[in-house]
């Protein structure tokens, strides 16, 4: 999506702006999430599509050679051994467009952040520190 174009409003809008063979990986990626997290709410966040879940869950992102997906830390170091095969940061790891995606692990990781929200949300209720307070 080029940075100059206006921002999008919902993710069939960010979608819509890449062409067709790079369109059809986001939806994938976006079936692979929804699939994971049913409950999840869609949104744009950061200029990127976002699933939340009691705050932001994970976010994705199209660029020229690669798809970013944002799982948070916790989840980057959770499956850090089968992320190792990509290029990533603390937050983020990379899967190049010209490579199938590894749709089974993002829907795993998917399956641990909606835990891990549903556990912080409900520490919160209770006034109790979570995890990463601790």
């Amino acid at each position: 999506m080029k940075s100059d174009a206006p921002e999008p409003k919902t993710i069939d809008e960010y979608t819509a702006a890449f062409p067709p063979g790079v369109r059809k990986v986001l939806e994938e990626v976006r079936r692979t999430i929804r699939e994971a997290a049913p409950e999840a709410g869609e949104a744009i966040r950061y200029r990127m599509p976002t699933f939340t879940l009691d705050g932001n869950l994970v976010h994705f992102a199209a660029y020229a050679r690669h798809v970013g997906f944002y799982p948070t830390p916790s989840a980057i170091e959770k499956f850090g051994r089968e992320l190792s095969a990509w290029k990533g940061a603390k937050g983020s790891v990379q899967f190049p467009l010209d490579e199938p995606m590894p749709l089974a692990l993002i829907g795993r990781i998917v399956r641990f952040r909606v835990k891990e929200q549903l556990e912080r949300a409900k520490a919160k209720r209770k006034g109790k520190p979570t995890a990463s307070k601790r």
